[in-house]
Protein backbone atom coordinates (compact mmCIF):
# COMPACT_ATOMS: atom_id res chain seq x y z
CA UNK A 1 0.00 0.00 0.00
CA UNK A 2 1.41 3.37 -1.03
CA UNK A 3 2.32 5.63 1.90
CA UNK A 4 0.31 8.83 2.16
CA UNK A 5 2.21 12.01 1.27
CA UNK A 6 2.83 14.17 4.35
CA UNK A 7 1.34 17.64 4.20
CA UNK A 8 3.57 20.17 5.95
CA UNK A 9 2.68 23.85 6.23
CA UNK A 10 5.22 26.53 7.10
CA UNK A 11 3.87 29.79 8.53
CA UNK A 12 5.98 32.92 8.94
CA UNK A 13 5.50 36.65 8.62
CA UNK A 14 8.62 38.69 9.34
CA UNK A 15 11.89 39.16 7.53
CA UNK A 16 14.01 37.32 10.17
CA UNK A 17 11.66 34.34 10.06
CA UNK A 18 11.72 34.29 6.27
CA UNK A 19 15.52 34.28 6.15
CA UNK A 20 15.59 31.20 8.36
CA UNK A 21 12.52 29.43 6.96
CA UNK A 22 12.94 29.88 3.19
CA UNK A 23 15.90 27.48 2.97
CA UNK A 24 13.77 24.95 4.85
CA UNK A 25 10.86 25.53 2.43
CA UNK A 26 13.13 24.73 -0.49
CA UNK A 27 14.60 21.65 1.22
CA UNK A 28 11.12 20.29 1.97
CA UNK A 29 9.96 21.00 -1.58
CA UNK A 30 12.81 18.81 -2.83
CA UNK A 31 11.33 15.80 -1.00
CA UNK A 32 8.92 13.75 -3.14
CA UNK A 33 7.05 12.37 -0.13
CA UNK A 34 6.24 15.81 1.32
CA UNK A 35 3.55 18.22 0.14
CA UNK A 36 4.91 21.61 1.23
CA UNK A 37 2.54 24.56 1.71
CA UNK A 38 3.64 28.08 2.61
CA UNK A 39 1.48 30.62 4.40
CA UNK A 40 2.82 34.09 5.17
CA UNK A 41 1.03 36.48 7.49
CA UNK A 42 2.63 39.66 6.19
CA UNK A 43 3.47 40.84 9.73
CA UNK A 44 6.30 42.62 7.89
CA UNK A 45 5.47 43.45 4.29
CA UNK A 46 8.16 44.92 2.09
CA UNK A 47 11.03 43.32 4.01
CA UNK A 48 9.29 39.93 3.92
CA UNK A 49 8.64 40.14 0.18
CA UNK A 50 12.33 40.87 -0.51
CA UNK A 51 13.38 37.63 1.18
CA UNK A 52 10.72 35.55 -0.58
CA UNK A 53 11.96 36.85 -3.93
CA UNK A 54 15.60 36.12 -3.15
CA UNK A 55 14.85 32.48 -2.24
CA UNK A 56 12.25 32.05 -5.01
CA UNK A 57 9.52 31.12 -2.54
CA UNK A 58 5.93 31.76 -3.65
CA UNK A 59 3.42 31.37 -0.81
CA UNK A 60 0.17 29.51 -1.35
CA UNK A 61 -1.46 31.83 1.21
CA UNK A 62 -0.78 35.45 2.15
CA UNK A 63 -2.86 36.79 5.04
CA UNK A 64 -1.70 40.37 4.47
CA UNK A 65 -2.33 41.50 8.05
CA UNK A 66 0.13 44.40 8.23
CA UNK A 67 -1.30 47.88 8.72
CA UNK A 68 0.24 51.22 9.59
CA UNK A 69 0.92 51.72 13.29
CA UNK A 70 -0.04 48.13 14.11
CA UNK A 71 0.07 47.04 17.74
CA UNK A 72 0.51 43.60 19.27
CA UNK A 73 -3.27 43.51 19.64
CA UNK A 74 -3.73 44.20 15.92
CA UNK A 75 -1.23 41.52 14.91
CA UNK A 76 -2.70 38.90 17.23
CA UNK A 77 -6.31 39.51 16.25
CA UNK A 78 -5.49 39.80 12.54
CA UNK A 79 -3.61 36.52 12.34
CA UNK A 80 -5.95 34.53 14.57
CA UNK A 81 -8.97 35.64 12.56
CA UNK A 82 -7.48 34.85 9.14
CA UNK A 83 -5.39 31.74 9.71
CA UNK A 84 -8.25 29.67 11.06
CA UNK A 85 -9.78 29.34 7.59
CA UNK A 86 -6.44 28.32 6.06
CA UNK A 87 -5.79 25.65 8.67
CA UNK A 88 -9.33 24.27 8.49
CA UNK A 89 -9.15 24.11 4.71
CA UNK A 90 -5.71 22.48 4.44
CA UNK A 91 -5.63 20.36 7.62
CA UNK A 92 -1.84 19.85 7.47
CA UNK A 93 -0.16 16.97 9.25
CA UNK A 94 2.31 19.41 10.83
CA UNK A 95 2.60 23.20 10.94
CA UNK A 96 6.13 24.58 11.25
CA UNK A 97 6.68 27.92 12.95
CA UNK A 98 9.91 29.70 13.72
CA UNK A 99 11.46 31.31 16.74
CA UNK A 100 9.65 33.96 18.72
CA UNK A 101 7.50 36.33 16.69
CA UNK A 102 3.84 37.17 17.19
CA UNK A 103 3.16 35.22 13.99
CA UNK A 104 4.77 32.18 15.60
CA UNK A 105 2.82 32.43 18.85
CA UNK A 106 -0.57 33.13 17.28
CA UNK A 107 -0.17 30.40 14.66
CA UNK A 108 0.76 27.87 17.33
CA UNK A 109 -2.26 28.96 19.37
CA UNK A 110 -4.56 28.48 16.38
CA UNK A 111 -3.07 25.03 15.76
CA UNK A 112 -3.65 24.14 19.40
CA UNK A 113 -7.30 25.14 19.13
CA UNK A 114 -7.64 22.91 16.04
CA UNK A 115 -5.44 20.13 17.48
CA UNK A 116 -2.93 20.31 14.62
CA UNK A 117 0.64 19.29 15.57
CA UNK A 118 3.20 22.10 15.71
CA UNK A 119 6.90 21.89 14.89
CA UNK A 120 8.98 24.66 16.44
CA UNK A 121 12.09 25.60 14.45
CA UNK A 122 14.74 27.30 16.63
CA UNK A 123 13.17 25.91 19.79
CA UNK A 124 14.54 26.18 23.31
CA UNK A 125 16.07 29.67 23.33
CA UNK A 126 15.45 31.23 26.74
CA UNK A 127 16.16 34.20 28.99
CA UNK A 128 13.40 33.20 31.45
CA UNK A 129 12.31 36.83 31.75
CA UNK A 130 9.09 37.22 29.77
CA UNK A 131 9.67 40.95 29.43
CA UNK A 132 13.21 40.65 28.04
CA UNK A 133 13.09 40.50 25.09
CA UNK A 134 9.45 41.62 24.91
CA UNK A 135 7.23 40.01 23.64
CA UNK A 136 9.60 37.44 22.13
CA UNK A 137 10.48 35.55 25.32
CA UNK A 138 6.82 34.98 26.16
CA UNK A 139 6.13 33.91 22.57
CA UNK A 140 8.78 31.21 22.51
CA UNK A 141 7.98 29.88 25.97
CA UNK A 142 4.29 29.67 25.05
CA UNK A 143 5.03 27.88 21.76
CA UNK A 144 7.23 25.47 23.71
CA UNK A 145 4.17 24.34 25.67
CA UNK A 146 2.27 23.54 22.48
CA UNK A 147 4.91 22.12 20.11
CA UNK A 148 5.15 18.42 19.28
CA UNK A 149 8.45 18.66 17.38
CA UNK A 150 11.20 20.81 18.89
CA UNK A 151 14.08 21.59 16.54
CA UNK A 152 16.71 23.00 18.88
CA UNK A 153 19.68 24.79 17.30
CA UNK A 154 22.14 23.84 20.07
CA UNK A 155 22.60 21.39 22.93
CA UNK A 156 21.95 24.19 25.44
CA UNK A 157 18.59 24.95 23.83
CA UNK A 158 17.75 21.24 24.05
CA UNK A 159 18.69 21.22 27.74
CA UNK A 160 16.28 24.09 28.41
CA UNK A 161 13.45 22.07 26.88
CA UNK A 162 14.33 18.97 28.89
CA UNK A 163 14.35 20.98 32.12
CA UNK A 164 10.90 22.29 31.24
CA UNK A 165 9.57 18.75 30.99
CA UNK A 166 9.54 18.19 27.24
CA UNK A 167 9.97 14.54 26.29
CA UNK A 168 13.45 13.74 24.98
CA UNK A 169 12.07 12.02 21.89
CA UNK A 170 10.41 15.29 20.78
CA UNK A 171 13.70 17.26 20.85
CA UNK A 172 16.16 17.26 17.96
CA UNK A 173 19.44 19.21 17.90
CA UNK A 174 19.77 20.37 14.30
CA UNK A 175 21.90 23.52 14.19
CA UNK A 176 20.42 26.83 13.10
CA UNK A 177 18.88 27.22 9.65
CA UNK A 178 20.35 30.72 9.31
CA UNK A 179 23.75 29.11 8.70
CA UNK A 180 22.15 27.24 5.80
CA UNK A 181 20.77 30.51 4.42
CA UNK A 182 24.14 32.24 4.54
CA UNK A 183 25.72 29.69 2.23
CA UNK A 184 23.52 30.99 -0.58
CA UNK A 185 23.82 34.72 0.07
CA UNK A 186 27.48 35.71 0.58
CA UNK A 187 29.32 36.47 -2.70
CA UNK A 188 33.05 37.01 -3.25
CA UNK A 189 32.34 39.54 -6.02
CA UNK A 190 29.73 41.52 -4.06
CA UNK A 191 29.83 45.31 -4.46
CA UNK A 192 27.74 48.11 -2.94
CA UNK A 193 28.03 51.93 -2.98
CA UNK A 194 28.06 52.07 0.83
CA UNK A 195 31.03 49.70 0.95
CA UNK A 196 32.78 51.97 -1.55
CA UNK A 197 32.14 54.86 0.88
CA UNK A 198 33.74 52.89 3.72
CA UNK A 199 36.78 52.17 1.55
CA UNK A 200 39.79 50.98 3.58
CA UNK A 201 38.34 52.12 6.91
CA UNK A 202 36.99 49.62 9.43
CA UNK A 203 33.29 48.97 8.83
CA UNK A 204 31.16 49.03 11.98
CA UNK A 205 27.81 47.40 11.27
CA UNK A 206 24.90 48.52 13.47
CA UNK A 207 21.36 47.26 13.96
CA UNK A 208 19.01 48.53 16.68
CA UNK A 209 15.26 48.17 16.85
CA UNK A 210 14.10 46.17 19.87
CA UNK A 211 10.83 47.24 21.39
CA UNK A 212 12.16 47.15 24.97
CA UNK A 213 15.05 49.45 23.99
CA UNK A 214 12.85 52.24 22.64
CA UNK A 215 13.29 55.55 24.43
CA UNK A 216 16.24 56.33 26.69
CA UNK A 217 18.06 52.96 26.30
CA UNK A 218 18.25 53.39 22.54
CA UNK A 219 19.42 56.99 22.85
CA UNK A 220 22.19 55.89 25.22
CA UNK A 221 23.23 53.23 22.71
CA UNK A 222 23.42 55.79 19.92
CA UNK A 223 25.33 58.32 22.03
CA UNK A 224 27.96 55.73 22.93
CA UNK A 225 28.43 54.73 19.30
CA UNK A 226 28.79 58.34 18.21
CA UNK A 227 31.40 59.08 20.88
CA UNK A 228 33.57 56.17 19.77
CA UNK A 229 33.31 57.07 16.10
CA UNK A 230 34.18 60.69 16.84
CA UNK A 231 37.42 59.42 18.42
CA UNK A 232 38.38 56.79 15.81
CA UNK A 233 38.81 58.27 12.37
CA UNK A 234 39.75 54.92 10.84
CA UNK A 235 36.19 53.64 11.34
CA UNK A 236 32.93 54.24 9.51
CA UNK A 237 29.52 52.90 10.56
CA UNK A 238 26.57 51.78 8.48
CA UNK A 239 23.20 51.54 10.18
CA UNK A 240 20.34 50.04 8.12
CA UNK A 241 17.52 51.58 10.09
CA UNK A 242 14.30 49.88 11.11
CA UNK A 243 10.96 51.09 9.77
CA UNK A 244 9.67 51.98 13.27
CA UNK A 245 9.22 55.79 13.38
CA UNK A 246 10.35 55.94 17.03
CA UNK A 247 13.65 54.30 16.10
CA UNK A 248 14.08 56.71 13.21
CA UNK A 249 13.39 59.76 15.37
CA UNK A 250 15.94 58.71 18.00
CA UNK A 251 18.56 57.92 15.37
CA UNK A 252 18.13 61.25 13.63
CA UNK A 253 18.38 63.19 16.87
CA UNK A 254 21.38 61.31 18.29
CA UNK A 255 23.31 60.26 15.17
CA UNK A 256 22.26 62.84 12.59
CA UNK A 257 25.04 65.05 11.26
CA UNK A 258 27.85 62.62 12.05
CA UNK A 259 29.87 62.24 8.86
CA UNK A 260 31.25 58.84 9.92
CA UNK A 261 27.80 57.21 10.14
CA UNK A 262 25.52 56.46 7.22
CA UNK A 263 21.93 55.74 8.20
CA UNK A 264 20.43 53.85 5.28
CA UNK A 265 17.16 52.10 4.47
CA UNK A 266 16.77 48.41 5.46
CA UNK A 267 18.94 46.00 3.51
CA UNK A 268 17.70 42.85 1.86
CA UNK A 269 19.11 39.56 3.11
CA UNK A 270 21.86 39.32 0.49
CA UNK A 271 23.07 42.84 1.23
CA UNK A 272 22.83 42.30 4.98
CA UNK A 273 24.84 39.06 4.99
CA UNK A 274 27.50 40.54 2.70
CA UNK A 275 27.84 43.64 4.89
CA UNK A 276 28.19 41.40 7.94
CA UNK A 277 30.87 39.32 6.25
CA UNK A 278 32.88 42.47 5.46
CA UNK A 279 32.48 44.36 8.72
CA UNK A 280 35.13 44.72 11.42
CA UNK A 281 32.63 44.25 14.22
CA UNK A 282 28.91 44.54 14.84
CA UNK A 283 26.83 46.33 17.48
CA UNK A 284 23.29 45.01 17.64
CA UNK A 285 20.22 44.36 19.73
CA UNK A 286 19.00 41.82 17.16
CA UNK A 287 18.74 38.08 17.63
CA UNK A 288 19.74 36.53 14.32
CA UNK A 289 22.86 38.67 13.86
CA UNK A 290 24.22 37.10 17.06
CA UNK A 291 24.34 33.86 15.06
CA UNK A 292 25.30 35.25 11.66
CA UNK A 293 28.32 37.48 12.36
CA UNK A 294 30.27 34.84 14.33
CA UNK A 295 30.10 32.63 11.25
CA UNK A 296 32.29 35.20 9.51
CA UNK A 297 34.61 35.63 12.51
CA UNK A 298 33.18 39.05 13.39
CA UNK A 299 32.88 40.05 17.07
CA UNK A 300 29.40 41.09 18.20
CA UNK A 301 28.56 43.53 20.98
CA UNK A 302 24.99 42.80 22.06
CA UNK A 303 23.24 45.96 23.26
CA UNK A 304 20.83 44.16 25.54
CA UNK A 305 20.78 43.14 29.20
CA UNK A 306 19.93 39.52 28.40
CA UNK A 307 20.36 37.18 25.47
CA UNK A 308 18.59 33.96 24.58
CA UNK A 309 21.79 32.93 22.79
CA UNK A 310 24.23 32.48 25.71
CA UNK A 311 26.18 29.86 23.75
CA UNK A 312 27.79 32.73 21.84
CA UNK A 313 28.72 34.55 25.05
CA UNK A 314 30.22 31.35 26.49
CA UNK A 315 32.12 30.67 23.26
CA UNK A 316 33.47 34.22 23.30
CA UNK A 317 32.00 35.40 19.98
CA UNK A 318 29.40 37.64 21.68
CA UNK A 319 29.70 40.14 24.51
CA UNK A 320 26.68 41.47 26.39
CA UNK A 321 27.17 45.21 26.87
CA UNK A 322 23.68 46.27 28.02
CA UNK A 323 22.16 49.60 27.04
CA UNK A 324 24.06 52.02 29.29
CA UNK A 325 26.11 54.57 27.37
CA UNK A 326 29.32 54.26 29.38
CA UNK A 327 29.49 50.46 29.23
CA UNK A 328 28.88 50.35 25.46
CA UNK A 329 31.43 53.13 24.93
CA UNK A 330 34.11 51.42 27.02
CA UNK A 331 33.69 47.96 25.49
CA UNK A 332 33.42 49.22 21.91
CA UNK A 333 36.54 51.38 22.37
CA UNK A 334 38.44 48.43 23.89
CA UNK A 335 37.75 46.21 20.88
CA UNK A 336 39.05 48.88 18.52
CA UNK A 337 42.19 49.64 20.53
CA UNK A 338 43.17 46.21 21.92
CA UNK A 339 44.23 43.81 19.13
CA UNK A 340 44.47 40.85 21.53
CA UNK A 341 40.88 41.33 22.71
CA UNK A 342 39.67 41.61 19.14
CA UNK A 343 41.60 38.52 18.05
CA UNK A 344 40.19 36.51 20.96
CA UNK A 345 36.61 37.25 19.87
CA UNK A 346 37.15 37.01 16.12
CA UNK A 347 38.85 33.60 16.30
CA UNK A 348 36.44 31.97 18.75
CA UNK A 349 34.43 28.99 17.48
CA UNK A 350 30.89 29.68 16.21
CA UNK A 351 28.51 27.36 18.11
CA UNK A 352 25.44 27.76 15.90
CA UNK A 353 25.67 25.20 13.12
CA UNK A 354 27.30 23.60 10.10
CA UNK A 355 24.88 24.51 7.30
CA UNK A 356 22.85 21.27 7.31
CA UNK A 357 20.01 22.17 9.70
CA UNK A 358 17.30 22.20 7.00
CA UNK A 359 18.36 18.78 5.78
CA UNK A 360 18.16 17.40 9.32
CA UNK A 361 14.72 18.89 9.96
CA UNK A 362 13.42 17.51 6.65
CA UNK A 363 14.83 14.06 7.49
CA UNK A 364 13.07 14.09 10.86
CA UNK A 365 9.75 15.02 9.29
CA UNK A 366 10.15 12.56 6.41
CA UNK A 367 11.83 9.60 8.12
CA UNK A 368 11.45 10.27 11.86
CA UNK A 369 15.20 10.63 12.46
CA UNK A 370 18.32 12.43 11.27
CA UNK A 371 22.11 12.29 11.55
CA UNK A 372 23.31 13.63 14.86
CA UNK A 373 25.05 16.98 15.08
CA UNK A 374 26.64 18.57 18.10
CA UNK A 375 27.66 22.18 18.50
Amino acid sequence: MEEKMKKIMLVFGTRPEAIKMCPLVNELKSRDSINTIVCVTGQHRQMLDQVLEIFNVVPEYDLGIMKEGQTLFDITIGILDKIRRVLESERPDVVLVHGDTSTTFVTALACYYLQIPVGHVEAGLRTYNIYSPYPEEFNREAVGIISKFNFAPTQLAAQHLLKEGKQADTIFVTGNTVIDAMQHTVKDNYVHPELNWVGDDKLIFITAHRRENLGDPMRQMFRAIRRVLDEHHDCKAIYPIHMNPLVRKAAEEELGGCDRIHIIEPLDVIDCHNFESRCYLCLTDSGGIQEECPSYGKPVLVMRDTTERPEGVEAGVLKLVGTKEENIYTTFKELLENPDEYKKMSQACNPYGDGHACERIADILEFGKCKEWYS
